[in-house]
């Protein structure tokens, strides 16, 4: 890697053809704050650890909280969020609230995540 001087760039070119495909290409500005909203879900340590546990299996909030030494609360505070960002579901048995993932999309963030931490 060269000196920190020599990433800058000092042109006044614009590329317009660049510039030109990259913004037919890009999302709408919607759907980037819709996946700043999804990241800010993974940036909270509970909320991350409740996701990586119910990859692994489906589970009701006593279960949840037993796993991490939360409090019941603190954990359906964090299932809240989760639910609204449409990246939990329950399933209401009887008194209990059984939790599971809405879709196989978290379990390949994980993977994909775990992997470039990992490298």
């Amino acid at each position: 890697m060269g000196q920190a001087g020599e990433t800058r760039c000092d042109c006044d070119v614009i590329h317009e053809d660049a510039v030109a495909r990259v913004r037919e290409a890009m999302p709408a500005a919607s759907d980037f704050h819709n996946l700043v909203n999804l990241y800010k879900m993974f940036s909270d340590h509970t909320r991350l650890r409740i996701l990586w546990a119910l990859s692994r299996e489906e589970m009701c909030v006593c279960d949840l909280a037993a796993l991490l030494g939360a409090t019941k609360s603190a954990v359906s505070h964090q299932l809240k969020s989760l639910r609204l960002t449409n990246l939990v579901r329950y399933d209401k048995r009887g008194k209990a609230a059984y939790y599971s993932l809405a879709d196989s999309h978290v379990e390949d963030i994980f993977a994909k995540g775990f992997e470039h931490i990992r490298e």
